[in-house]
């Protein structure tokens, strides 16, 4: 098969590789699926870099996938093979191959129907964006007729958190950096959009909220947001975030914290509980079975120009995932 590897980690074009493997062959429990479109996502960027060790001697890199079972192993219904589906952890749990082929074998627990409706470029953006969303938003219970903040409601997980939440009964605010973006939240369900390079958001927040501040914050930057986080928070609230670019170590106001009663949640995909992935994997299906969902393909790039992909995502400024073309 057609795939594309890093030996060592390093800047894209200095490290990644495309030519040929063997192709993998299905296990007990798994399935082979044949890949139309891999989703890079930041976190492929920082391990193909040496923001993490590096695990394996060789690396396909790309967690997120989707296209169609061509094989089945052991253990798993021969019905399976010619269905659509995307997955998920694809370069995870103790796997060195992840999506940037054109084939990958792996535990069917992994994988999820795709509508037909859904393309697979778009399939491919269902894996760590949304079912990261998907578990901050729902992570303190549920949300409906609660005010739920999200900030950075366009990005590849902040409009699946809009979309979610919205879809769950809440009432939505979003935080965004331009009129485009704003115009993607409202789109997505947020019912107020505040655009935090213009306005003051926690200023904006309290008076949308007569006060009284929101219920449950998902938050992509915890160390760069935390103060105007805390500004807009109720008692007894929450927060999950799954990011802190901002300041990877900040110093946090325990006593505020603790006076507002606030629950905090940090959050990483591979290592979230199974049974939160499971719940994730079932709303996931049936909310994209509506027509009509924004899947956001940011970008698509071939496989052979998988050093291109990872750059895009590096440069920061997408709206949606990039995505990786997989077959001939």
């Amino acid at each position: 098969m057609r795939a594309v590897w890093y030996d060592q980690q390093g800047p894209a074009r200095a490290v990644i590789v495309t030519g040929e493997l063997p192709t993998p062959e299905p296990g007990l429990g798994e399935v082979r699926v044949r890949l139309e479109a891999a989703g890079v996502n930041p976190s492929d960027t920082y391990r193909r870099r040496g923001a993490v060790p590096k695990e394996y001697p060789r690396v396909i890199p790309s967690s997120d996938g989707a296209g169609t079972i061509d094989r089945v192993g052991t253990g798993v219904p021969e019905d399976w093979v010619g269905k659509r589906v995307w997955l998920y952890n694809g370069q995870r749990n103790g796997r060195w191959m992840g999506t940037a082929a054109e084939y990958i074998a792996l535990n069917a627990d992994l994988v999820t129907p795709l509508p037909d409706h859904v393309s697979f470029a778009e399939g491919a953006t269902l894996g760590i964006p949304a079912m990261t969303a998907h578990r901050c938003v729902f992570v303190a219970g549920p949300v409906q007729g609660r005010v739920v903040l999200v900030t950075g409601g366009a990005g590849a997980v902040g409009q699946y958190a809009v979309q979610l939440a919205a879809w769950a009964g809440a009432e939505v605010i979003a935080t965004v950096s331009s009129d485009a973006k704003a115009a993607r939240a409202r789109a997505g369900g947020a019912a107020h959009v505040v655009n935090y390079r213009q306005e003051d958001v926690a200023e904006r927040v309290r008076a949308i909220t007569h006060g009284a501040g929101v219920d449950h914050v998902v938050d992509v930057d915890f160390g760069g947001n935390l103060a105007t986080v805390l500004a807009a928070m109720r008692a007894n609230g929450s927060i999950a975030f799954y990011a802190t670019e901002g300041e990877r170590q900040p110093r946090l106001p325990v006593r505020e914290i603790m006076g507002k009663n606030l629950a905090l949640y940090g959050m990483v995909l591979p290592t979230s509980p199974h049974e939160s992935r499971k719940r994730a994997q079932s709303d996931l299906a049936r909310w994209s079975a509506v027509p009509g969902r924004s899947l956001s393909v940011a970008s698509r790039f071939p496989l052979y120009d998988t050093a291109a992909a990872h750059e895009a995502v590096e440069q920061g400024d997408k709206v949606g995932t990039v995505v990786i073309e997989c077959a001939r």
